[in-house]
């Protein structure tokens, strides 16, 4: 029995879960935090072109706007009701469908409104009388609002610290895009002989974007885990959002005057392009597009300027631009150099203008990225459509003198609007 006397002892020497430990405890070691997920890079030249294409749809049809009174047998201030037509309807998108992207499926909404883009361009493009025209037109610009979603997207995924810089990168590829449709459609009318055909392209460019767009996006903006908002409440507190936030206000006013100035400028530029003395077509005022390319790419400067000095001064040093820009149209109203350096002026205004408020009320947080937006850029069309609306008025009455007026009236107006920067959520 020695054996079994000696495992008794052994047994009873062992510390139980009650007896201390001998000597000092050790130190505890922390639970691991969970690793955070890391968010998704943001591929911003796939989004840029996205918006570009998208974007276009919008502009692309101004130097067709005589080729359609001709071709409907219209005058020229009816066929300017499709330029009216496509900026209401981006304002009513902006409206109803921007602000989804704070809640929905990123993914299955972009799908959805090119689908329906695309097939309203096809209407469009063979519509026998000017109504199905404006109609069409004012349905396509209403779903074609995806710029309005990829540039919160982009400035959400990219942080604060390049929210400016990527900001301006998107801003340039819309500002392209919107310049360079024009140049591309005036150049497929001239070279088919038909308005339509540029419609049919504008459709076939939109349509390819469904196979690409959505694999780069996020499958939702918000925060993960972030109960979704009923769409009538994001409706209803749109403006509480622009009531909560100064420079939300600021910011919207002053890019819906220039963004008012530019449109009164291209609506009514088309128009005094092809009237006497200068006579051009549809390709010579889309070639008005091209030549503005230098400003539109020096404007991408804007969103790094932001990012060091505040979008106030960087607005009020773009409204400079498009009032010298206009200056210059107005004093040599036949001379095609005067008129191209005018232009250039106000796209390198109204896009760093843009891209320094936009960059400013994407920073009030990612929770509400898209519905700050959307009042943003509602403002923003509104005050487009206004000026589509007037340019193409005044120059019925007043010519060319009376509709650059009109614009300028709209900047000295946009320098009423200030701000510094906003608490960066």
């Amino acid at each position: 029995m020695p054996l079994l006397r000696s495992s008794a002892r052994f047994r009873r020497s062992l510390p139980t879960s009650a007896d201390p430990p001998a000597g000092p405890l050790p130190a505890p070691t922390p639970a691991a935090a969970p690793a955070p997920t890391p968010a998704p890079a943001v591929n911003v030249l796939v989004l840029a072109v996205a918006g570009a294409v998208t974007v276009a749809n919008i502009y692309f049809p101004q130097p067709l706007l005589a080729a359609v009174a001709r071709g409907l047998a219209v005058s020229d201030r009816t066929a300017g009701l499709v330029a009216t037509a496509a900026q209401l309807g981006y304002a009513l998108g902006i409206l109803l469908l921007v602000p989804l992207a704070d809640t929905a499926r990123l993914r299955r909404l972009t799908r959805a409104l090119l689908g329906l883009t695309a097939a309203a361009l096809l209407v469009a493009a063979a519509a026998p009388n000017v109504l199905t025209l404006v109609l069409a037109t004012l349905a396509l610009s209403t779903t074609t609002v995806l710029p309005q979603i990829l540039t919160p997207v982009a400035a959400a995924l990219a942080g604060p610290e390049r929210r400016g810089r990527v900001v301006g990168v998107i801003g340039l590829g819309l500002t392209l895009g919107s310049t360079l449709s024009r140049t591309v459609s005036g150049a497929v009318s001239d070279g088919s002989g038909s308005w339509r055909t540029a419609y049919l392209v504008a459709a076939a460019a939109t349509a390819a974007l469904v196979w690409v767009l959505p694999r780069t996006l996020p499958e939702r903006l918000g925060a993960p885990g972030a109960r979704p908002v009923p769409y009538g409440r994001m409706l209803a507190g749109l403006p509480r959002l622009l009531a909560a936030h100064r420079a939300l206000r600021a910011s919207a006013l002053r890019s819906a005057c220039v963004f008012g100035a530019y449109s009164v400028f291209w609506a009514a530029l088309v128009f005094h392009l092809a009237a006497p003395p200068l006579g051009y077509g549809p390709g010579a005022a889309g070639l008005f597009g091209l030549l503005t390319v230098p400003a539109a790419l020096a404007s991408a400067l804007a969103g790094p300027l932001t990012d060091r000095f505040g979008a106030g001064p960087v607005g009020r040093w773009a409204l400079g631009c498009v009032g010298l820009g206009l200056a210059a149209a107005a004093l040599a109203p036949g001379s095609p150099a005067a008129l191209a350096a005018g232009a250039g002026l106000v796209v390198l205004g109204t896009s760093s203008c843009q891209v320094a408020n936009q960059a400013r009320v994407l920073g009030l947080g990612r929770d509400v990225a898209a519905r700050v937006n959307t009042v943003f850029m509602l403002a923003t069309f509104g005050g487009g459509a206004l000026g589509s609306l007037t340019a193409a008025w005044l120059y019925g009455a007043y010519g060319w003198t009376g509709t650059v007026l009109a614009a300028a009236g709209f900047a000295v107006a946009g320098l009423a609007a200030g701000g510094g920067r906003p608490r960066v959520a």
